[in-house]
């Protein structure tokens, strides 16, 4: 079996189907390792992967590059884009992999005994050559990948709620340690 195909198969039973968006993750994250040189998928914490969505795309690329959520290789900042930055934590090269939006259509000549677009976007997505279905783009973080990935074992206790806060991501302000939430970067508010 082909790596693609072993991939997608991992990919098909973690997310109950295989869809095109996880194709175009699992193959967004051979094109990251291709371009990096890291192996994917990888059994280390070299690869940082920053996902611009949540859902089927990054299963794919979590499959793809063994990166996820609980090792802290894998963030998600929702952008509502189907694109991810793939970062080398030792050279701190990076590369973002947008599919390019001609893709759906083109998918098409790679799926000559499908119909139905779903169809030929699912099996044209497994075949199209990496340089007519993405775009790819080197790119600098604006903070340094030691910064984002932070130190283990760092906590600090928020002065005004109390809550503990790992990670290195408190705010100082006014001489008070804050959770973001505290300092007025909450996703929340009480009800």
């Amino acid at each position: 079996m082909n790596p693609l195909d072993a991939l997608l198969e991992t990919t098909t039973a973690r997310h109950a189907h295989l869809c095109p968006k996880q194709v175009l993750g699992v193959r967004m994250g051979l094109l990251a390792g291709a371009w990096t040189g890291i192996d994917v998928p990888q059994l280390d914490k070299r690869l940082l992967v920053i996902m611009e969505t949540d859902g089927c795309c990054a299963d794919g690329v979590s499959v793809a590059t063994g990166c996820s959520i609980g090792h802290r290789t894998l963030r998600i900042e929702d952008y509502g884009k189907v694109a991810a930055t793939f970062v080398d934590t030792l050279t701190e090269r990076a590369v973002r992999i947008v599919p390019r939006l001609e893709a759906r259509q083109l998918a098409a000549d790679y799926a000559e005994n499908e119909r139905g677009r779903w169809r030929c976007q699912l099996v044209g997505y497994q075949r199209m050559p990496d340089d007519l279905l993405f775009r790819t783009q080197e790119v600098r973080l604006i903070m340094p990948v030691a910064e984002l990935i932070s130190r283990p074992h760092v906590h600090a206790t928020c002065d005004r709620c109390g809550e503990e806060i790992i990670n290195e991501r408190e705010v100082a302000r006014d001489g008070l340690v804050l959770c973001r939430a505290c300092a007025g970067f909450a996703y929340y508010r009480p009800a």
